[in-house]
């Protein structure tokens, strides 16, 4: 009796322990982003995640999941498969002040003949940001690319519009962060594991 409830016991914290260890998650200023993420049915790995600092202040972490890893930027642009970049918010901020600092990022890394040809995405895509009267801290949006799909957009798990179906609008995205002109170049360096 007293052997079967040992062996119960040991069997119960092997398992534990294997549980908590599936689940690695890396610390980034306080904020926890899994190792490892499914979108679109395919596992992917942090390739790199980073502060976006606006002024002094954190605005958000962001991380860069992809299926294996890359550290240029073409290399990134070019992956096959699905892709994500999810940011968490490490304070509030306004649709406005948030959708701003993303069209004004597309607006700089994206060449005039690339952005007529999206106009009514990015167009869709200013409207999702209005649709959110506000970001708060702790909060976490994903920007999913999934082929097949196209690229979604959720707010805290919860699918924000329908899909938006052309890569290079997820390429024009990604060039919010991984362009010539990022937001933040010193994030740019974290994302693509430049500092590792």
């Amino acid at each position: 009796m007293i052997l079967n409830t040992t062996i119960k016991k040991l069997a119960t914290l092997v398992l534990a322990m294997g549980l908590s260890g599936a689940a690695l998650a890396v610390d980034v200023a306080g904020v926890k982003l899994d190792e490892t993420v499914q979108v679109g049915g395919t596992e992917l790995k942090l390739n790199g995640a980073g502060i976006r600092y606006k002024a002094i202040f954190k605005v958000y972490v962001a991380g860069l999941y992809l299926k294996e890893k890359k550290t240029t930027v073409p290399d990134i642009l070019n992956a096959a498969g699905p892709r994500r970049v999810t940011l968490v918010m490490m304070r509030d901020l306004s649709n406005e002040e948030f959708g701003r600092g993303f069209m004004s990022g597309i607006q700089q890394n994206t060449d005039k003949a690339e952005k007529s040809k999206m106009t009514s995405q990015f167009i869709r895509f200013g409207e999702l940001f209005a649709s959110v009267p506000e970001l708060k801290k702790g909060d976490v949006m994903t920007n999913d690319w999934i082929p097949g799909v196209g690229t979604v957009v959720s707010l805290n798990g919860k699918k924000m519009g329908d899909p938006y179906p052309d890569l290079a609008f997820y390429n024009a995205l990604l060039r919010i962060w991984l362009g010539e002109y990022p937001v933040d170049k010193t994030l740019k360096k974290a994302m693509l594991a430049e500092d590792r």
